[in-house]
């Protein structure tokens, strides 16, 4: 039990080591993607020096043309002559950009749940399951999102198929069906490390269904069934027990006073008459029977 805990603790220490490290270089990676307006050249300071004075020149029709709305959910990514400009993301509210040389893109940060289709995976005891789920992820960097690949929706789906494909073929059948809640946990995880240089996090994993062959179907509820029977067949054998036990003890009870066989006998009689009046009961000893078997 320690060296299990001990592995678990060294698995989440790197893994936030690794994402401690990922973060940082995030950082760096929004500052460089950020630190353009050192690079656009002596070219790109005098197309930005005529677009601002055709921004005046046209004023004010140009001003419609240059302040932009993004939403409360929404961030937007601005370039300027293709690198992205100093200050990140914009928004929410109004924000200026100039014309002919500024051009923007939208990132919806709220959260984004989508359905992982059902996938066929061979299972660690070679069974095939066809097993479906639900991931809910947002955008946590807009920047990266839209500078370092080219569709994150897109990415993130596939790569959720491909996360539920391999881990559940390092399962088996028995912990698939059991261990739902730790198998979401492990994609969750895997999904988070290989997104966070999108600038992406994903919140939750949830695996939906499991859908077992037909064939496979019929054989685990044969199983059962015979589980059950076998359980009903021990439990009637040990009432038969106690039932013959608790005979056994009327008729020491019985034998010690012989009257006591005389009324059992007249309350058998009532009974029989009640419900079947048409049947008559004589006892006899077990002498007399005997003694015709003599003879």
């Amino acid at each position: 039990m320690d060296n299990a805990e001990e592995k678990v603790a060294m698995r989440e220490s790197k893994r936030r080591e690794r994402q401690s490290g990922s973060s940082r270089y995030d950082l760096r990676d929004v500052e460089a993607l950020e630190d353009s307006d050192k690079d656009i050249g002596l070219c790109g300071w005098l197309l930005v020096a005529l677009s601002i004075l055709l921004m005046l020149l046209t004023l004010p029709i140009s001003v419609w043309m240059c302040i932009k709305i993004v939403k409360e959910y929404e961030r937007a990514i601005i370039f300027r002559l293709g690198r992205i400009l100093r200050g990140g993301a914009k928004g929410p509210g109004l924000f200026f950009i100039l014309p002919c040389t500024d051009s923007f893109i939208n990132v919806d940060m709220r959260t984004i749940t989508f359905d992982i289709p059902p996938q066929e995976v061979l299972t660690k005891d070679s069974v095939t399951v066809s097993v479906d789920g639900v991931v809910y992820y947002r955008v946590q960097n807009a920047t990266l999102a839209v500078a370092n690949i080219t569709n994150a929706d897109a990415a993130t789906r596939l790569l959720a198929q491909t996360t539920l494909r391999n881990v559940l073929g390092t399962k088996s059948l028995a912990e698939i069906l059991s261990d739902r809640e730790e198998i979401a946990h492990s994609m969750q995880s895997t999904l988070d490390d290989a997104t966070d240089d999108w600038g992406i996090k994903v919140e939750r994993v949830e695996i939906k269904d499991v859908k077992l062959p037909v064939q496979l179907q019929r054989a685990m509820a044969a199983e059962a069934e015979a589980t059950r029977e076998a359980r009903a067949k021990v439990i009637a054998a040990e009432g038969e027990m106690n039932a013959s036990r608790a005979l056994k003890e009327a008729s020491l009870v019985i034998s010690e006073s012989p009257s006591g066989l005389q009324l059992r006998y007249l309350q058998t009689l009532s009974t029989i008459a009640a419900e079947k009046n048409s049947t008559i009961i004589f006892p006899l000893p077990m002498e007399m029977m005997q003694a015709f078997m003599k003879r």
